[in-house]
């Protein structure tokens, strides 16, 4: 049996429960690693699954996840394209397990093409930024 004043560890990508140093009692931790991350499914409004998740990007400066890298389209991995959203754009929904956004099939066909070096293009991320209608993580 814990005392109040205990912790209760947990690796960084296994939800649980905890128990805080105040002795309260939380249903799963707030926190995952990105590895977790890469993989889950992004569906859209009307629950279409719309791709995954591959990679996220973080802002050095503020620790932000800033960009959920979503794979989209293309057969088992081939052929697919790689749309870096703004995070803010996706939602965690836990009855599917997997992140819900309001953006459609077709903002992310036409969303503006990028270079592979497109994390250090300020002028894409604008136009990116732009098209999603959020404002640019570095204002």
């Amino acid at each position: 049996m814990r005392t109040p004043d205990q912790t209760t560890d947990h690796a960084p990508d296994v939800p649980g429960p905890i128990t805080t140093s105040s002795g309260t009692n939380a249903d799963h931790s707030r926190l995952i690693s990105g590895s977790r991350v890469q993989g889950t499914t992004v569906y859209s409004p009307a629950g279409e699954e719309l791709g995954q998740i591959d990679d996220v990007m973080i802002d050095p400066t503020s620790g932000r996840i800033v960009y959920g890298v979503l794979q989209f389209g293309g057969f088992m991995g081939m052929g697919s394209d790689y749309h870096p959203i703004p995070f803010a754009r996706l939602q965690y929904d836990s009855a599917r397990e997997g992140y819900t956004t309001d953006l459609t099939k077709e903002q992310l066909e036409n969303a503006p093409r990028h270079d592979d070096d497109w994390y250090h293009d300020r002028e894409w991320q604008e136009r990116s930024h732009q098209h999603y209608g959020v404002s640019p993580y570095w204002l």
